[in-house]
């Protein structure tokens, strides 16, 4: 089964008494194993409290700090995350991951040893009469032209090729490097005012061509419940670095909470 790499519309029938569940940026293996391990300790305590409720857990980009699939080589760690992660899905328990910024080079692996979806675009979840925009958010509005410039160099499969005849312990430890220097950025922390936050303009500009209730997105680290008309809402997910947010949805409502 390959990764799903267009966007699509995915729909779920909600089971009664049942909920979904969205998060964002745990970005696992970062700034260091010790503060790494914490965080996968208090996202397991997270998914244990909700298993009995929960029909689909979404992970909305960065899981990992830095993820890269060799042939037969996959980043090393994240074992407890990942088991549980499979616990979930024998349990019938749907897991979707999204790609962001720092893991977008997640393949087949996960969808292949745990079963999880892996979603690289952005994607119109229908549910329970509701139209759910989902997206990482990286790379969307206006700006950013330098990023938007290195993703399609990082997406691009020769580039993605030659990456992969460095050695593992090389080319893992140059992608960590680059990664972990834009791990601590106080930009992402800092509210901007619903005028410049790109991903709210992002939202806007798409309820010009169509309606969706609620857009989810991560990337900001930076919880956000934002009207955008009377009938859409933006919520921007945060992180599990600082806030550890999550949003959850009971066929009516999201609600945006804070774990523990």
């Amino acid at each position: 089964m390959n990764a799903v790499t267009k966007e699509q519309h995915h729909i779920i029938t909600l089971q009664s008494d049942k909920k979904l569940y969205f998060l964002s940026d745990m970005h696992f293996g970062a700034p260091n194993n010790k503060l790494s391990r914490e965080r996968e300790h208090k996202l397991l305590r997270f998914l244990d409290s909700i298993e009995e409720q929960a029909q689909s857990i979404f992970f909305v980009g960065d899981s990992f700090d830095f993820w890269f699939e060799y042939k037969k080589v996959v980043p090393k760690g994240f074992v407890r995350f990942l088991a549980k992660l499979a616990t979930l899905r024998e349990r019938g328990i749907e897991i979707f991951i999204f790609t962001g910024n720092h893991d977008l080079w997640l393949g087949d692996y996960l969808q292949e040893e745990i079963g999880a979806k892996v979603f690289k675009h952005k994607t119109i979840l229908d549910c329970a009469g509701k139209s759910i925009f989902i997206a990482h958010g990286d790379g969307l509005g206006p700006g950013d032209k330098k990023y938007k410039f290195l993703k399609k160099v990082f997406t691009n499969r020769i580039c993605q090729w030659l990456f992969r005849w460095l050695h593992p312990d090389i080319g893992v430890a140059i992608a960590q490097f680059w990664s972990r220097h834009n791990f601590t950025d106080p930009a992402l922390e800092v509210f901007h005012g619903e005028h410049k936050e790109w991903l709210i303009q992002y939202c806007s500009r798409k309820l010009e061509q169509s309606h969706h209730d609620f857009f989810l997105m991560g990337h900001r680290h930076l919880p956000m419940d934002i009207q955008l008309n009377v009938n859409s809402r933006y919520i921007n997910l945060g992180d599990w670095i600082l806030n550890c947010n999550y949003a959850e949805f009971d066929g009516h409502d999201v609600r945006l909470i804070k774990f523990e």
